[in-house]
């Protein structure tokens, strides 16, 4: 019996989906049909209850599946050793990352990167928060890149960055005026906000509550790309990560005003499945996302972590 097969029976499992074990393996799902049925003629019991409307195993299954993860960690460990013995760098890592990360804060590391492990193919998908946990945790992806990370049982998590929170309006605007503003100033504005589920909306709303502040935004998005086009055409004012709006500020579009007092911070983390094998590529592309650009940030805006999920 192939590895492969004792890989598609633990992607099956973790992922509880045919397609998505199909996915991780490059076949279809009738192949991963096929593979579990030849597993089970091959030792005699069934592996999966086909009874139930939900995915579940059975005490036979348990046991190949906590057999099959072993085996397939053995095989991942020997085929990295032997790469890393022979100086080989390459394969292709899948990172899924929210749109402002992937967008404004992940270029310059995968540019350094690329250049130097040419060999390696770096494939980027944008999600929402709690969809880039889902495919982390389900193996569709390698790395996942998340504001405020969550640590979870079954996931690593290591700081990437810290990126500072800064007001943003149009430059025409009276605060556009000023270098530095109280929080409490922007008790009169109109503010467009992240949707409820983003993990920087809920530190807003933290800032907010500690400055005793009410504010209900006019208009509320899943992007920080649209929340900046907002601002632009004037609906009104927005509280983002300076790093987003960088170019913004240069093309003069965008006006950028720090807060008086201590800065606020959102954290960056890089998150992965824990107990998985490193291959040399991930080893190497998660030393040079960990090399930092910038000096580490003072204070940071920590959200509650039961309310993190997304």
């Amino acid at each position: 019996m192939q590895v492969e097969s004792f890989k598609v029976f633990r992607d099956l499992v973790e992922s509880r989906s045919f397609s998505k074990a199909a996915s991780l393996n490059f076949i279809t799902q009738s192949a991963v049909s096929q593979q579990i049925r030849a597993m089970e003629e091959r030792f005699r019991v069934p592996l999966i209850e086909r009874s139930n409307k939900r995915f579940g195993l059975t005490r036979e299954g348990q046991l190949l599946y906590e057999a099959s993860k072993e085996i397939v960690f053995q095989f991942d460990s020997l085929q990295h050793q032997l790469s890393e013995m022979r100086n080989v760098v390459s394969g292709t890592i899948r990172v899924s990352t929210v749109y402002s990360i992937g967008l404004h804060e992940l270029p310059p590391y995968l540019k350094k990167f690329l250049r130097e492990f040419p060999g390696v193919n770096v494939h980027v998908e944008y999600r929402r928060s709690n969809q880039v946990y889902d495919e982390v945790t389900d193996g569709t992806s390698d790395l996942g890149l998340v504001a405020f990370p969550v640590h979870k049982k079954t996931l690593k998590v290591e700081p990437f960055r810290k990126d500072r929170l800064v007001l943003i309006c149009v430059p025409s605007h009276e605060l556009a005026k000023e270098k530095e503003i109280a929080v409490e100033r922007l008790k009169k504005e109109k503010f467009i906000g992240f949707e409820p589920d983003i993990p920087t909306r809920k530190a807003v709303d933290k800032i907010f509550r500690e400055a005793g502040l009410e504010v209900n935004p006019v208009m509320e998005f899943d992007n920080i790309e649209t929340v900046k086009r907002a601002v632009e055409i004037g609906a009104g004012v927005s509280i983002v990560p300076s790093a987003t709006v960088e170019q913004e500020v240069r093309d003069g579009t965008l006006a950028a005003v720090e807060f008086k007092g201590p800065p606020y911070y959102r954290p960056l983390g890089i998150i992965y499945k824990a107990g998985r094998v490193l291959s040399p590529a991930m080893k190497r592309f998660l030393k040079t996302l960990k090399e930092p650009l910038d000096a580490p940030a003072e204070v940071a805006v920590e959200e509650p972590a039961a309310k993190a999920a997304a």
